[in-house]
């Protein structure tokens, strides 16, 4: 009597149409689906939304169904395990806390070990040093200060264009010159200049690039701007830069710009200085500078460019300083330990390193011009191949490389292929030319490291989906990128510091 008792106190359910039965739930499953079904009939249950048809039952009734030995018994179902993927389960918050628990508590576990190990490194008129030798010779500054001679060259050979002094070929030839020149002249200085040092020198090779980029996009969107305007058409195919754009909501700009009258110094610092590397006449603008926006922008910008400096110093230098040992020595074993116990600070650093650029320092910049297009990256995390990963991680590098070099070579015919090999290629010069030259010493480790994404991409996509692709991403990601600063520190530290301090390591 206590089980009836227990079970008759359950919830009902009071159905409308002939008899009156009442639907209660039993070990989970509705007594009412037995009744109706049969206690074996799994393939046609009757649910809880079509209980309203099923004619209720009197008290005598529901007594004697309870009284049945399988009502009481029954506590199975068809159904499967939440961890299986035919089960449609998908809430695994839980488990995601329980990985930011474990992260955060192995995390403090090694920074405390660091801690006592060797002490508080951090050391800001260090990172100074690293830029500056000399307070009073700052060659990458005065080489950053340089770069204003060839955005005015571009400038003034655009002006001679459009008036028709310069023919198409002789203005091609003279920004080819000045392109050309734009890209050699900062390494010509940085391995000529001993003063320069190497994050000095990545800094200027670094605006000497983006400003490579921006011109080269200025020169074509100009180029088509004229096409356009010879053949008196009024769209451009492969830009809206030089239509008569209609004003948008909202919009801060009370015209639109056209050809060419862009070709002014306020147009081209503007172009300068925006978050992006495509060129445009008429760029989306906001409709004011939220001072509150800006303020959180520039707030996370110093506090993770502490956080940077503060983690190299005291988690990244130190493991790279005692790695040095096993590499001379190719023992393999402890080159693997060093190189695990790299790939966490090492990743963990890029990671803020992209929030710090691509959101915080993008945006500030965005809002402070009032730049309306804030696209600068994708869900890259979400990534299934390595090739979505490379399409969505820099936008604005994407689009460039997409509007005015995989476009062009699909039109001079190259195939879909060759084009991707070609733009990896020229990513991968880039990415040497960023490191090689300002550490004045010439390796391919950036080079092989970005040309070893082709076969790797065409893996992951031919063999791996799904889950297992992003894991492959990641796994690319954290391992990586430590292989190629360990072979890249290692070089520098023989050829700086191995004769000259027997033991020591790279400062």
């Amino acid at each position: 009597m206590e089980a009836i008792g227990a079970i008759t106190r359950k919830r009902r359910a009071t159905i409308s149409s002939g008899k009156g039965v009442t639907l209660k739930q039993v070990n989970g499953r509705s007594a009412v689906d037995e009744s109706i079904n049969g206690p074996g009939d799994s393939g046609n249950i009757v649910t809880k939304r079509n209980v309203t048809d099923l004619p209720s039952t009197t008290s005598k009734e529901r007594k004697k169904r309870i009284d049945v030995p399988s009502d009481r018994q029954s506590c199975h179902r068809l159904q499967e395990s939440l961890l299986s993927s035919a089960s449609g389960y998908r809430n695994y918050r839980g488990v995601l806390n329980w990985c930011v628990v474990m992260l955060v508590l192995s995390n403090s576990r090694l920074f405390l070990e660091n801690l006592l190990k060797y002490g508080i490194l951090v050391d800001p008129i260090q990172v100074v040093s690293l830029f500056i030798k000399d307070p009073y010779n700052m060659p990458a500054a005065c080489l950053v200060i340089v770069s204003n001679v060839f955005i005015v060259a571009a400038l003034y050979t655009e002006r001679r264009l459009s008036v028709g002094c310069f023919s198409e070929r002789v203005g091609l030839l003279v920004h080819s010159i000045n392109l050309s020149i734009t890209l050699c002249f900062p390494v010509a200085i940085v391995l000529m200049v001993k003063s320069m040092t190497p994050a000095g020198g990545v800094s200027a090779l670094g605006v000497y690039t983006i400003l490579f980029l921006k011109l080269y996009s200025y020169k074509d969107v100009n180029k088509w701007c004229r096409e356009m305007s010879h053949a008196k058409a009024r769209s451009l195919a492969r830009s809206l830069s030089c239509s008569s754009i209609p004003q948008s909501k909202g919009s801060g700009v009370d015209y639109q710009v056209s050809y060419p009258g862009n070709l002014t110094l306020r147009d081209l610092y503007y172009f300068v200085f925006a978050p992006t590397l495509c060129y445009e006449l008429n760029f989306p603008r906001s409709p004011r500078i939220r001072m509150s926006f800006l303020l959180r922008r520039l707030f996370e910008m110093l506090f993770f460019t502490q956080l940077l400096v503060g983690l190299t110093q005291q988690w990244m230098i130190p493991i790279i300083q005692s790695s040095m040992k096993p590499f001379e020595d190719m023992d393999l074993p402890m080159m693997m330990e060093h190189l695990l116990r790299l790939a966490v600070p090492n990743h963990f650093l890029w990671l803020i390193f992209f929030y710090w650029f691509f959101h915080s320092s993008l945006n500030f910049m965005a809002e402070l011009l009032q730049f309306g297009d804030r696209e600068f990256y994708r869900d890259w995390w979400n990534a299934e191949t390595i090739t979505y990963f490379w399409q969505n991680w820099n936008i604005p590098v994407h689009k460039w490389c997409l509007r005015h070099f995989y476009k062009p070579l699909l039109k001079c015919g190259v195939s879909k292929w060759l084009g991707q090999s070609a733009v990896f290629l020229a990513s991968a010069f880039f990415h040497e030319y960023l490191v090689s030259v300002p550490l004045k010493m010439l390796r391919p480790w950036a080079f092989m490291g970005m040309m070893s994404q082709l076969p790797l991409a065409w893996f992951v996509a031919r063999f791996l989906r799904g889950n297992y692709g992003n894991a492959a991403v990641w796994i690319s990601l954290i391992i990586g990128q430590p292989i190629a600063v360990l072979m890249y520190v290692h070089d520098y530290y023989v050829l700086h510091y191995r004769d000259g301090s027997a033991g020591g390591g790279p400062e």
